[in-house]
């Protein structure tokens, strides 16, 4: 809805500002014809619809000030604005004129947009009231917290939160009572030695912590809200880590900031203060420019090599029995499996006899191409196509298979923040690590994905890249 009333009143913006310029005479005459102005309308239209998507404009916003939209809609036209006289009307414009048409366009474009955006914000806002587009929402922490916090929740209902169940923990045994709640949400118990009531039922039936990522999963949680004490950090970075690699917004009360630091900012929602936890790593232009980069080289790379990705598929296929591409199931962003593909450097059925395991350095599975595949990285060239197919980026963790992620989570702390983002083909920790070999390599790997992770920029992914071509080039890899 939000993109067909931009499209509406940018079209109007652009009518109007045809009819100012070649009807009504409001600013100084045209140096060209009418058809030159109305043929690139269509384009006009099209351009700025394209720039609010890279910029994320078309993000979810859910309950957030339309004042601050407004203040993101004034930057993003000013961009724009100056794309356009650089490109099209630093030649047709003489300075005199310029003063007048480019401040009249910018208040056309702005003011035609921010009214229909603050018509569909008003919607929004009204539905949210009725109960309509909440998102669901789960409270984890003490006992008295967590009444505390369900309560703040139903006083502000513009915040567009609908609680449907809460994780409470026992501070001692004390008997466990009634949590008590308001009309915004629904009543929940506690199990006495931390557990979570899902209300739907008159039976109740209670949970422990552990079964907070299966909750988010049936639930269809979208917002976790933490209500811990400031001095309460091991149980925080336990709900951290169960929520890794979750596609939900965790919450905290705003005492700990303290503690969370860098890896939080501060968000009031409708006079609700709150605290979001690992919000996104990148703007929205780099996640935007991101994702081009990676389109680009792999169309690039992918097209140009073409004849030597078919030699390689056959060389592969000669030299050792079994298909030319392996594929393989492995674990990507917010936890979603897909399938990988590779050049296969290993006989077929390598783990036939031993299941999965690690490769090692002078591995006696690879074959004798598959070895120098694997020095020289070219064995991971058909993953582009899982680039091409929004699977993976050129830069990220690298993914790994089901299997060992279950292990891994289990045996290393926030092991599952590396699905936050996008899985790659390269990345901080292969520049700097080897491949794995034991659990020891693992933990050093996560120690460089979680720094990429939370330090992700077009200006490292580009380092990274570089990196990459000069370890291919020299035949470093292992």
């Amino acid at each position: 809805m939000l993109l067909l009333v931009d499209a509406a009143m940018l079209a109007g913006a652009n009518g109007l500002f045809w009819l100012a310029r070649f009807k009504w005479s409001w600013l100084p005459p045209p140096t060209y014809d009418m058809v030159t102005v109305v043929l690139p309308m269509a384009f006009f239209t099209s351009f700025w619809l394209v720039l609010f998507a890279f910029f994320g404009l078309y993000r979810e916003r859910h309950a957030e000030s339309r004042l601050d939209e407004l203040i993101s809609l004034t930057k993003v036209v000013t961009v724009g604005l100056f794309i356009l006289f650089f490109i099209i009307f630093v030649d047709t414009l003489n300075p005199e004129s310029a003063r007048s048409v480019l401040p009249f366009y910018w208040v056309l474009v702005l003011g035609c947009t921010a009214v229909g955006r603050l018509a569909v914000r008003s919607v929004q806002k009204a539905l949210i009231l009725r109960g309509y587009g909440v998102h669901k929402a789960l409270i984890v922490g003490w006992s008295d917290q967590v009444g505390r916090l369900h309560d703040d929740i139903a006083r502000y209902p513009a915040a567009g939160l609908n609680v449907v169940g809460a994780i409470r923990m026992e501070r001692s045994t004390d008997s466990p009572t009634p949590l008590p709640h308001g009309d915004g949400g629904p009543p929940s118990y506690p199990s006495g030695d931390g557990g979570l009531a899902v209300p739907t039922k008159p039976a109740t039936t209670l949970y422990r912590l552990e079964a907070l990522p299966r909750l988010i999963d049936e639930l269809e949680i979208q917002d976790v809200l933490i209500a811990l004490g400031s001095a309460d950090h091991e149980p925080l970075m336990e709900v951290l880590r169960l929520c890794d690699g979750k596609p939900v917004s965790l919450k905290l009360v705003p005492d700990f900031y303290t503690l969370i630091g860098g890896m939080a900012r501060t968000e009031h929602i409708y006079g609700l203060p709150l605290i979001e936890v690992l919000p996104e790593p990148m703007p929205a232009w780099e996640q935007s420019t991101k994702r081009l980069l990676d389109l680009v080289v792999a169309s690039a790379v992918l097209l140009v090599g073409l004849p030597i990705w078919v030699l390689l598929g056959s060389l592969v296929r000669l030299t050792s029995p079994g298909p030319a591409i392996y594929r393989q199931i492995r674990v990507g962003q917010h936890g979603r499996a897909f399938t990988m593909l590779k050049f296969r450097t290993m006989g077929a059925n390598a783990e036939k006899e031993t299941g999965p395991v690690w490769a090692q350095e002078n591995d006696p599975r690879y074959t004798p191409l598959g070895r120098w595949l694997r020095k020289s990285r070219l064995d991971e060239v058909p993953q582009l196509w899982n680039v091409l197919k929004g699977e993976m980026s050129l830069v990220g963790p690298r993914p790994e298979r089901p299997y060992f992620v279950e292990q891994l989570a289990r045996e290393i702390p926030l092991y599952s923040r590396r699905h936050r983002v996008k899985p790659g083909i390269t990345g901080w920790a292969q520049v700097k690590w080897k491949y794995d070999e034991s659990l020891e390599d693992v933990r050093q790997k996560v120690k460089y994905d979680l720094f990429y992770i939370e330090n992700m920029s077009l200006r490292m992914d580009i380092k990274i890249l570089f990196r990459t071509i000069r370890t291919a080039l020299t035949a470093q890899g292992q």
